[in-house]
């Protein structure tokens, strides 16, 4: 019953394909794409922490290298759920581009474990003042996850799972720091966030789309 439904939603959300959404979504789901917004998401981190920068950077590297992790090298191969784009019934009806299929399993998924992740991450240790840049990554995840959808690699189902190993793994993360290293996120002295970092993600991040759906 779970598997006629997510195959129908999959159905229904890859369906609505044209030329322009291809180019956008296999350009979007690409990582190389948004090395400028990480570039962009390090500087603010430093401007913000200082010298305790490294250690904000580490905590946000280890949450999405344990999402990674646990949903490439765990959950995928225990589970054994093959791809949507490797299911020879849907052979023929899925739409898929350039022939990319991905690799033999997809739940769960491990770019929505590795976006959502980052995302919860960075929300829960910043503050208030970085809530533009919260709220563009969590949407920047979202499109992101949604783009294996499109692409034919991943059910629904895979990107729920992916987004709850992210999360969960950010709110331990967190959880982890709060209990031994309180002093990393006192945000009291901290500088204020200059108005070219809070909303240079979203600056960062419109650039990028409009540059990857430019022919």
């Amino acid at each position: 019953m779970l598997q006629h439904i997510d195959t129908e939603l999959l159905l229904f959300l890859n369906g609505f394909h044209t030329p322009f959404w291809d180019n956008l979504m296999w350009n979007y789901s690409q990582s190389l794409t948004w090395i400028p917004l990480y570039l962009t998401l390090a500087a603010l981190i430093i401007y913000r922490w200082r010298k305790q920068s490294i250690w904000i950077l580490l905590v946000l590297g280890i949450c999405v290298g344990l999402s990674d992790f646990i949903s490439s090298s765990i959950i995928k191969e225990l589970v054994e759920r093959p791809r949507p784009s490797r299911v020879p019934e849907l052979e023929g009806i899925l739409h898929l581009i350039n022939g990319y299929r991905g690799g033999r399993f997809g739940f769960v998924s491990s770019h929505a474990a590795n976006s959502f992740g980052l995302a919860m991450a960075f929300c829960l240790i910043a503050d208030k003042r970085e809530l533009p840049t919260s709220i563009l990554l969590f949407v920047w995840a979202f499109l992101n996850a949604y783009s294996r959808v499109y692409l034919g690699v991943h059910y629904p189902g895979d990107i729920l799972g992916g987004t709850v190993v992210g999360i969960a793994v950010a709110v331990s993360c967190y959880f982890i720091l709060r209990r031994f290293f309180p002093a990393l996120l006192a945000h009291e002295d901290r500088p204020a966030t200059p108005w070219y970092l809070k909303y240079g993600l979203w600056l960062v991040w419109s650039a990028t789309v409009i540059y990857i759906i430019l022919p």
